[in-house]
């Protein structure tokens, strides 16, 4: 998994970069159930979501939005600085 790193696991839900994918910030998170891509500039804002319930939906955004400046380190980390 060395194109898709971990930034960190929170229960049952991963958040992870794709290393080769659209400039634009964004996390992708896995769940048993379902995946979503989560927009992180300018706000965030749900991508795209499969399989997912309204409740897990929400939970993915809430930590999403607790953790946004972890996030936001770890891309410019790992992709570098715009």
């Amino acid at each position: 998994m060395g194109n898709m790193p971990t930034v960190f696991v929170d229960g049952n839900k991963r958040f992870y970069f794709f290393s080769r994918e659209e400039a634009r910030m964004h996390v992708h998170v896995s769940t048993p159930n379902g995946e979503a891509k989560i927009w992180m500039e300018t706000e965030i804002t749900v991508a795209k979501k499969i399989n997912l319930s309204d409740n897990e939906l929400n939970e993915i955004v809430r930590t999403t939005i607790e953790r946004k400046e972890e996030l936001i380190d770890a891309w410019n980390k790992h992709f570098g600085k715009n």
